[in-house]
């Protein structure tokens, strides 16, 4: 195997390939018709095959690559280990505002950082591998599986039939058509993760969710990085005060960020590259940065090359396959979960997309993935954590709301913990405690939107939420607080004239 993850060739990078796409793998041979062909050993893809196997039916998995997909080769996993190392070492330089001074400069081994990385990858790796899945019952093929008619699919060489068949190929970094970017040279997440020396100057293209976690990361590792991002604001999906408080922790740590600035070309020179940047407005100004590496961070593109989907019937289009609410294709056999289907790219999503598959191909189900309240989180510092409508989206679909936030200014942990920058925002329908959405600004609020995500999936109102005991002093106080203050709305002149009457009467 050549792929990037694979890179470089060292013990941990051995051992991930001997699990996820082992080179002496024998394909089974099929013997009849399939309850369920699943193409793709992401997320989705194994989700989809181990419940399904499960059940008792009978399933086939065909990766191409190396399973386990993005998540745990290219994205999730690794980012996250990146992303713990370059948290401690910021902790460490900032720790003289709690008395504590570290001897001499504090500097990344970065090489160090890249192998503990990859160490822990393949430790994590025999949850997805190859082995495990032929052991829970799924015949598992490794080569590349394309459509060859409505109810059948040819890899290496054999043709196995099925009843119905899932799509799970997922998505991968789209590649912005730039002028010199390709002869130049570049970094995605399938690449940037096989580094081994830190790069001097950064270039990240893209102010997404990807673009901005690493950025940090690297910077706080010793790169000198700047984001470009061609909008006005990082995070596009976030609230304008939200990507606030991100850009305004990249620009402390250093990162320079050009927003309303885009790429016009790339020139490539003796081991250094030229990025030329067109800058905002409507100027013909440019300016040259010299760096070293470039990371495109720009989106997501399908993988539905190769598949033969005009031979199965399946629809798609630039976003991927399409797919009904029921997540089935125009082929009524076919179905598809994950990124290759999904306007959600995260692992979260394309996991419990999976188990509405499985509840509708194998049992004529009827679940739908609109029902699906879907939380989102940025790992940055300060994370970025988001769950359901926000005020744009309400305006845009006409829903009245009410707003309630809570800053962490005024929790007292977020104080002893020198993190007060950030927020609790929480979204109410008009007229009710139906919670509708929710931003949270904070050191973990990947850990905290759950409490949320768990409200609104059950239909317990904020109001509700205010009667939760949470143990003091925690941020999370910052939720119950925002349940206070909706409780404060509810005591009208009125009521408050009625209250203040029978304490009268009572006295």
């Amino acid at each position: 195997m050549t792929h990037p993850a694979l890179r470089p060739a060292d013990e941990f990078n051995e051992q991930l390939g001997n699990l996820v796409h082992p080179a002496n793998w024998t394909n089974p041979t099929p013997a009849g018709r399939y309850n369920l062909v699943v193409i793709g050993a992401g997320t989705a893809g194994l989700v989809t095959a181990a419940g399904a196997a499960g059940l008792g039916a009978r399933v086939a998995l065909i990766e191409r690559d190396l399973m386990g997909g993005d998540c745990l080769n290219v994205g999730c996993v690794p980012s996250k280990a990146l992303i713990s190392a370059a948290r401690v070492i910021a902790a460490a330089r900032t720790s003289d505002q709690f008395g504590i001074r570290v001897a001499g400069p504090v500097v990344a081994d970065f090489p160090e950082v890249m192998r503990r990385l990859r160490r822990l990858r393949s430790e994590i790796a025999s949850n997805d591998s190859a082995a495990r899945f032929a052991n829970l019952g799924v015949d598992v093929y490794l080569g590349s599986g394309r459509f060859a008619g409505p109810d059948h699919i040819e890899v290496g060489g054999q043709t196995l039939r099925f009843a119905r068949a899932v799509i799970a190929t997922g998505a991968r970094a789209a590649t912005p058509p730039i002028p010199g970017l390709a002869e130049a040279g570049y970094l995605t997440n399938e690449t940037v993760f096989s580094l081994t020396e830190l790069p001097p100057r950064l270039a990240v293209i893209g102010g997404g969710p990807i673009g901005c976690e690493l950025a940090q990361a690297f910077a706080r590792l010793g790169s000198q990085v700047t984001v470009i991002e061609r909008s006005g604001q990082l995070l596009g999906r976030e609230d304008e005060d939200a990507a606030a408080c991100v850009l305004n922790s990249l620009r402390r740590e250093g990162v320079q960020v050009l927003l309303e600035t885009s790429v016009s070309s790339v020139k490539s020179g003796t081991g250094t590259r030229t990025v030329v940047l067109k800058r905002p407005g409507n100027s013909t100004e440019s300016q040259d940065i010299e760096i070293d590496q470039i990371l495109v961070a720009a989106g997501r593109t399908p993988n539905i090359a190769d598949l033969n989907l005009e031979l199965a019937g399946v629809k798609f289009n630039e976003k991927g396959v399409v797919v009904d609410d029921h997540l089935r294709t125009t082929n009524t056999r076919v179905y598809a979960a994950g990124d290759v289907c999904s306007p959600f790219k995260f692992t979260h999503a394309a996991d419990f997309m999976a188990r509405i598959v499985i509840q509708n191909s194998l049992f004529y189900g009827r679940a739908r993935a609109s029902s699906l309240t879907i939380p989102w989180c940025t790992y940055t510092s300060p994370e970025v954590a988001h769950v359901g409508l926000n005020e744009v989206t309400a305006r845009d679909k006409q829903i009245a709301i009410q707003t309630f936030v809570q800053p962490l200014s005024h929790i007292d942990r977020a104080q002893l913990e020198s993190s007060t920058e950030g927020f609790v925002k929480i979204h109410v329908k008009a007229g009710s405690d139906q919670i509708i959405g929710a931003t949270i600004v904070a050191d973990h609020a990947g850990e905290m939107i759950g409490e949320i995500v768990l409200a609104m999936t059950n239909r317990i109102g904020l109001g509700r939420l205010a009667s939760t005991i949470h143990p003091y002093p925690t941020v999370a106080e910052a939720i119950r607080k925002c349940g206070d203050l909706y409780n404060k709305t509810r005591l009208t002149p009125l009521v408050k004239g009625l209250f203040q009457r029978w304490l009268k009467w009572t006295r």
